[in-house]
């Protein structure tokens, strides 16, 4: 187990359904409202909004099992790919000009606007964790979108659950909050070189409803 570990995040897709409620002038609900003041809204919460179970059982595990690099200034370990500002914590502030901004830029490894700024970001994390830190990339490795940029600064540095492989994001979202719940960290395997698509895993079983209070 590797003294150190640290854990990057795909972002959601702002430009789809759930992103385009949240930013709309005529939404009133409390996180589209905040969104639209100066002080915005955490991106960790916008994110959970936009993409669901996937991206809560991503920041949940994340924040779960990040151990930064005693003395090194890295906000909790934890941080978020966005698509057109690098890489972000998630408790960084985000307004609905923000978010506007993000649904304008392809998430693609050949878009310079979402490629620049994520390897800037990445080179500057990579320097602050030292090369004894583990990053733990908790996204799709099936595409090149962000293993391309981030294998070229991370190396055999980064990996990913293996048991990703061939879940689809809502399995994944679940799988990652049991892991939480159970208090049980997921085996890692090097993107670098990794099977990146495979058989669909059996589902996960369902768990027991909660009993309400009294």
């Amino acid at each position: 187990m590797p003294l150190s570990r640290i854990f990057v995040l795909s972002p959601a897709n702002c430009a789809g359904v759930r992103g385009g409620l949240v930013r709309s002038p005529r939404a009133r609900f409390d996180l589209a409202a905040r969104l639209r003041t100066p002080g915005g809204a955490p991106l960790g919460e916008v994110f959970s909004f936009v993409s669901g179970l996937y991206f809560r059982g991503k920041l949940a595990y994340a924040r779960a099992f990040a151990r930064p690099p005693e003395g090194a200034a890295l906000d909790g370990g934890v941080y978020v790919i966005t698509p057109s500002a690098g890489l972000r914590t998630p408790d960084t502030h985000v307004t609905v000009e923000a978010l506007d901004a993000f649904a304008a830029v392809d998430v693609a490894a050949d878009n310079p606007r979402y490629r620049a700024p994520l390897e800037r970001a990445a080179r500057a994390l990579d320097a602050e964790a030292g090369p004894g830190c583990e990053v733990v990339l908790l996204g799709s490795i099936a595409t090149p979108k962000y293993v391309d940029v981030l294998v070229d600064v991370f190396g055999e540095r980064l990996v990913f659950p293996s048991a990703f492989v061939g879940r689809g994001d809502m399995s994944r979202g679940g799988l990652l909050l049991r892991a939480v719940e159970a208090g049980e960290e997921l085996a890692y395997a090097p993107v670098a070189g990794a099977v990146r698509r495979g058989p669909r895993p059996p589902k996960l079983t369902p768990r027991p409803p909660k009993l309400a209070p009294g």
